[in-house]
């Protein structure tokens, strides 16, 4: 079957199977939630506002991911109620959130349709730039003299598009002017009829970063969604910038590099936009809330500490609000179900100018999306391949408290400085810094009471169980799943843990946070050395695809993947 004169990649049996055998469900909450139930009238009517915002920045998200997206789903869509083929590949199409992307386990992206594929810079630059032609035209526009129009091309917030033999950049502003001014608008409803004056106030700045040109207007949302902590209703804008791969390539042109760095200009990867809408859950923010209490200890406790400077210190102000969210809405760059769905976020990143200008974080986790998973194949998992006295210990919501201290320690260690200058490695590492910290400073969390010491033998075999054993070889565009194989080979290497001839999982709770304290300095080290070449060593040396790793995507793959995940929202 043809759609827009492109043929669908699948039979309609194969997208049968993706959608019927390998696709899980995440269902958000509806209006008969008791948490919904609870709400003032007034934030009832502002939800409906916020998931009308939510709705139309999709629509951004889909021009940013690729320039076919909106067309081609359109079409899926006209076609879909009378057509079964089309219809299955709608349902994967809005999985994917787009034409195309990876889903975890195999090696190359999936693609709805024949001669539609993605590229390196998405749809926030031309599709035909290549990496070569990318680096030509900002050395030579650099050579003339054009640094600011450089500045703009390479800033997080623009599309980029061909102006004779050069590039032009479009801020978000201008270029989503239309779509834009309609969300603003709805957040300005909202903030009229929601009952709590903090997150009224915000929705007010948000909607004007939404109608100006200007970074400090971004900067003050991002203030004012950071102080955020005891209203009812969630809305966060999220940006970023995963997607886009060609913008760091400049890391690798030393030459190029060299002429960026002597014009003073600041490389960011494009932000992908994003909504994610919610009931704050304050029975859950109560447990989040008593690992921030000691946060200011383990920045104390942090490797080289006083090699940098870190967004908490011994003495400074905790700058961190933390909430547990029930999920009513997720769009745009949430609902890019490509391999994984976002489980937890520490937001504003180091690269935007709130936190550069001293403005706090805020911690989100998405209850809905943690309580989704598949216990009934994780007991077949540890039967097979972990010893009978680990059973015990393999509890999800475990590996929640282990997501708590992986955002936690996104407020740790070196600033962006450090972690830009690794280039195409940034993200990777300081996603597995994240990990490797949290890992590492669970047993603080013993001493200071917040965990048991049973719990802590739970955090480690679930985080292990769960996360490490991998369905599938990772990909490089992946920085979660290849920091995972980094920290399973690692743990493999140091003897933390260790499979007997049986080939099941022993753990060795004795050594095991010691080896992620010493995982953890190495890891800070490689971001101190700013070096591309030396963070390419490390992930390299980390990342063999091995026998056990082998036979446990073997396994998960006989028990059955689901590497597909639809949204369902009832609002």
């Amino acid at each position: 079957m043809k759609i827009n004169s492109y043929e669908i990649a699948y039979s309609e049996d194969e997208l049968k199977d993706m959608i019927e055998h390998k696709m899980r469900q995440i269902h958000l909450i509806d209006r008969n939630f008791e948490g919904y139930k609870k709400l003032s009238d007034g934030d009832k009517k502002a939800l409906e506002h916020l998931v009308a915002a939510a709705k139309m920045m999709n629509d951004v998200s889909l021009e940013q991911d690729h320039k076919l997206n909106r067309v081609m789903k359109r079409a899926l869509e006209n076609e879909a109620e009378g057509n079964t083929q089309a219809a299955y590949a709608l349902r994967l199409f809005n999985s994917l959130n787009g034409v195309e992307g990876v889903n975890g386990v195999d090696e190359k992206p999936v693609e709805i349709f024949k001669g539609i594929s993605g590229s390196m810079g998405r749809n926030f630059y031309p599709d035909d730039l290549t990496v070569h032609e990318f680096h030509e035209i900002i050395s030579k526009m650099l050579d003339e003299g054009k640094k600011d129009e450089v500045q703009k091309i390479l800033s997080a917030r623009t599309m980029v598009r061909r102006k004779g033999d050069e590039l032009h950049a479009i801020d978000y502003t201008e270029y989503f002017a239309p779509v834009f001014s309609e969300i603003a608008n709805e957040l300005e409803v909202a903030a009229h009829y929601t009952t709590d004056e903090k997150f009224k106030d915000f929705l007010g700045w948000q909607a004007q970063t939404l109608l100006q040109n200007n970074e400090d207007m971004d900067m003050l949302a991002d203030k004012h969604w950071a102080v955020l902590q005891d209203n009812d209703l969630e809305f966060t804008i999220g940006r970023e910038n995963y997607d886009d791969q060609l913008t760091q390539t400049i890391y690798n042109n030393p030459e190029l590099m060299a002429k960026i760095q002597a014009a003073g200009i600041e490389i960011n990867n494009k932000d992908m936009l994003g909504v994610r809408v919610g009931i704050v859950n304050h029975e859950g923010t109560k447990l989040i809330m008593r690992f921030k209490e000691h946060m200011n200890e383990l920045a104390e406790l942090m490797p080289y500490k006083d090699k940098y400077t870190q967004n908490v210190g011994k003495d400074s102000e905790l700058k961190q609000t933390m909430v547990d969210v029930d999920l009513v809405a997720l769009t745009g760059d949430y609902a890019q179900c490509r391999g994984a769905i976002t489980t937890a976020q520490n937001l504003p990143n180091n690269d935007k100018l709130a936190v550069k200008t001293g403005g706090g974080r805020r911690n989100v986790y998405h209850r809905q999306v943690r309580q989704s998973v598949d216990m009934e194949k994780y007991k077949q998992i540890l039967e097979r391949m972990v010893v009978p006295e680990l059973h015990q210990y393999f509890d999800v919501e475990a590996d929640h408290l282990f997501v708590i201290g992986h955002e936690n320690a996104h407020s740790l260690g070196p600033k962006a400085e450090y972690q830009n200058a690794l280039g195409q490695y940034k993200n990777m590492i300081e996603e597995h810094k994240a990990d490797v910290a949290s890992i590492a400073f669970m047993p603080e969390y013993v001493k200071n009471g917040t965990i048991s010491e049973e719990q802590l033998r739970k955090i480690y075999t679930t985080w292990v169980v769960y996360r490490l054993f991998m369905k599938a070889k990772p990909v490089f565009v992946m920085p979660h799943r290849m920091a995972d194989l980094m920290q399973f080979n690692y743990l493999l290497e140091n003897r933390a843990i260790w499979f007997d001839e049986n080939d099941k999982l022993h753990i060795n709770f004795d050594i095991f946070g010691k080896v992620m304290t010493k995982f953890l300095e190495e890891t800070i080290a490689v971001q101190l050395s700013k070096s591309p070449k030396k963070a390419k060593e490390f992930v390299d040396r980390l990342t063999t695809w091995g026998k056990y790793s082998a036979k446990i995507a073997a396994l998960h793959e006989e028990l059955g993947l689901k590497p597909y995940i639809e949204i369902k929202s009832y609002f």
